[in-house]
């Protein structure tokens, strides 16, 4: 009889034990601040019902071989804390958790960190808690970048094949850009970036147009305006040259020409249609090319879409074009970038004769003419 109810009794208590377990277990699983409450109140509890040891966590900062931890946008501490464990970093989720519970200080930036195996609760925490610890693959794209240049740019930065971003480029509307656009060109905005090393090409791209509207926000641009907008402005960065001072000047003459109704006539577009990406240098059979649609010596209105990526003076240039009554320009020094802008064709002329000169004077002028 006593046998009997102390089976009893044993039967009754795993089946509490077993009941807090899954209690627990579930309130842990729950995350956040759940998860928190439940630890911090019920650690001791949990450690004598589950049988914990004491030493549960290693010593010092870790042994080879390197492993990688990416932190999720979003990610609890106790989600955290159970990726440690699993890739064999920390030696207990308690440990780490114990950790993060007694200081809520202790922020992860979202990213992919590298730490090593059989590390300390602290040690690893000490990396994760610290965003400069993030891998980032860093690239710059340099203003007036073509869409092929920029490709290989971030294929060489990231490991990504150019293939990759050509196929994840294909339709333009995925990334929230207009049914006109030929392609993405000029909408993946030139500046440094930092990429994490689990983006895509997908990921990537959208990231470069994300930037790119936040500049175009900022400008107040409607978005039914952007796409013309880019393309301005793209053409402008192409043809302003090195001297800042005279986007606005550019953005003047084309607007001008525009308003009166007049050929935009830009080299840059032509050669562009062409294929010549790294040269605004033309032929005469070229700039009568009617097949190319990128030719505005024969189209009028801006180019189909944009040559290259504009920068932000560009894209201000446009918006804000300087005040003038030029309808032509030319550069008369194409090693300092001086140019020269016209009200009449008179004064054009003349211009474009002391261009001449200027490239006839020595070899070394004649070099940059072409």
């Amino acid at each position: 009889m006593n046998d009997s109810r102390r089976g009893a009794r044993s039967q009754s208590s795993t089946r509490r034990r077993g009941v807090i377990v899954t209690v627990l277990i579930s309130i842990l699983v729950i995350g956040g601040g759940g998860s928190w409450y439940a630890w911090s109140n019920y650690e001791a509890k949990v450690r004598q019902i589950l049988g914990l040891p004491a030493n549960n966590d290693f010593e010092g900062t870790g042994i080879s071989p390197d492993i990688e931890i990416t932190i999720e946008q979003g990610e609890f501490g106790d989600s955290i804390a159970q990726k440690l464990v699993d890739a064999g970093v920390t030696k207990s989720f308690d440990a780490v958790y114990r950790l993060l519970l007694a200081d809520s200080s202790i922020v992860f930036t979202p990213g992919t960190y590298t730490l090593k195996t059989q590390m300390s609760a602290a040690s690893a925490v000490e990396i994760l808690g610290n965003p400069a610890n993030r891998i980032t693959l860093k690239v710059t794209i340099p203003e007036g970048s073509v869409l092929s240049s920029t490709f290989d740019k971030l294929s060489e930065a990231t490991g990504i094949a150019v293939a990759d971003f050509e196929s994840a480029a294909a339709d333009p509307t995925v990334f929230g850009l207009s049914d006109k656009a030929p392609s993405v060109e000029g909408f993946l905005f030139p500046a440094t970036y930092e990429f994490n090393p689990g983006q895509d090409a997908t990921s990537i791209i959208q990231t470069m147009v994300d930037e790119l509207n936040s500049r175009l926000d900022a400008l107040a641009v409607p978005e039914t305006k952007r796409y013309a907008v880019v393309t301005f402005a793209a053409l402008v960065q192409r043809e302003a040259g090195s001297n800042p001072d005279d986007y606005g000047k550019v953005a003047r003459v084309f607007q001008n020409r525009l308003d009166a109704d007049w050929k935009l006539q830009s080299d840059a577009t032509v050669a562009y249609g062409t294929g010549n990406l790294d040269t605004v240098w033309t032929t005469e059979a070229e700039r009568a090319d009617a097949s190319n649609p990128y030719n505005t010596y024969v189209h009028k209105g801006l180019p189909i879409g944009p040559i290259g990526a504009p920068g932000e003076v560009a894209l201000k240039a446009v918006v804000d074009p300087t005040p003038g009554p030029w309808f032509y320009f030319v550069p008369v020094n194409l090693k300092t970038g001086e140019t020269k802008f016209s009200e009449t064709a008179a004064q054009h002329a003349a211009a474009v004769q002391e261009l001449r000169n200027w490239c006839n004077a020595s070899k070394e002028n004649a070099a940059y003419c072409g």
